[in-house]
């Protein structure tokens, strides 16, 4: 596992976070302080030795921690990211690389559908199938009322968070067999909805209906369908969209949850020890009860 720490309450990344802001959509690399992916703590045992993976958002945050736990766990992994998220995608390469493992790193925008054939289509090519789909991309604003919430802002948002899942799932799905996984990032919000979210937690929303509906067409395939639903955590997305100094601190444990505390659930969900799980969505939220 990513720690060994038993109390849950534990700040190993001191809070209050120092106020800071950077330009969506953020770069790790900037972060005071910076997130832990795991690459000190995680160990793996062999759970998806040989899988093939393809992850969303892989270049930082629990994309990223992601990408690291399933190296270790001996997977190959392709990451997709934003032209202008290159630099920390480089370092996700580096770190799974690092493991003795593969790492496609592709740049574009999973906004557009014929990136996302594509993509799975290079995926396919190069590393030889796709046995883990992890739909972990995203994109968020913070407003101080919905009504300020922007017709181009609403539309990137479920361009993003949603319509990228339907193609990416799509375009997938026939090239997965028996046994494949596809893992969604769900959230807390999509429970607990905050106004000034209020976009992002209705896009979070539809990924929990589309997890629990799609897990019922593919379990005939033999492909199992679930998501993880994070409370805060401390990845780039949080200094591009909101302020940061108690960020988290309304949870139960007092605190943001790092990217490494989340790796081990996707872990979970993707390999063979959850094999009678599917169309379920795990909590990973610090204290906020899910319904």
């Amino acid at each position: 596992m990513a720690r060994t720490s038993e109390d849950p309450r534990r700040k190993d990344v001191p809070q209050p976070f120092p106020e800071q802001h950077q330009a969506p959509p953020g770069h790790e690399k900037d972060m005071q302080p910076r997130p832990d992916y795991g690459e000190a703590t995680y160990r793996g045992s062999g759970k998806l030795e040989g899988k093939k993976a393809l992850i969303t958002g892989g270049d930082s945050g629990i994309g990223r921690a992601v990408a690291l736990a399933f190296a270790r766990e001996g997977a190959d992994v392709a990451i997709a990211y934003l032209p202008e998220e290159e630099d920390d995608a480089r370092e996700t390469a580096r770190i799974v690389e690092a493991q003795k493992r593969r790492c496609l790193a592709i740049a574009g925008d999973i906004r557009d559908p014929q990136h996302c054939r594509a993509l799975v289509t290079r995926v396919v090519k190069e590393l030889g199938a796709i046995d883990v789909l992890v739909n972990n991309a995203g994109y968020q604003m913070t407003h101080q009322s919905f009504v300020e919430m922007k017709p181009e802002e609403i539309d990137r948002v479920f361009r993003t968070n949603v319509y990228a899942m339907f193609y990416l799932t799509q375009a997938a799905v026939p090239h997965m067999k028996p046994g494949a996984t596809i893992v969604n990032s769900a959230s807390i919000q999509a429970y607990q909805p905050k106004p000034y979210l209020l976009h992002y937690a209705s896009s979070k929303a539809a990924i929990v209906a589309f997890t629990k509906g799609l897990s019922q067409e593919l379990a005939e395939k033999g492909i199992r369908v679930n998501a993880v639903a994070p409370g805060p955590v401390w990845t780039p997305l949080i200094p591009s969209t909101m302020d940061v100094e108690h960020f988290g601190e309304s949870t139960s444990l007092k605190r943001a949850a790092q990217p490494a505390e989340m790796a081990p659930i996707y872990v979970l969900l993707a390999c063979q020890d959850s094999s009678y799980v599917t169309g379920m969505v795990y909590g990973a939220t610090g204290g906020q009860l899910l319904p």
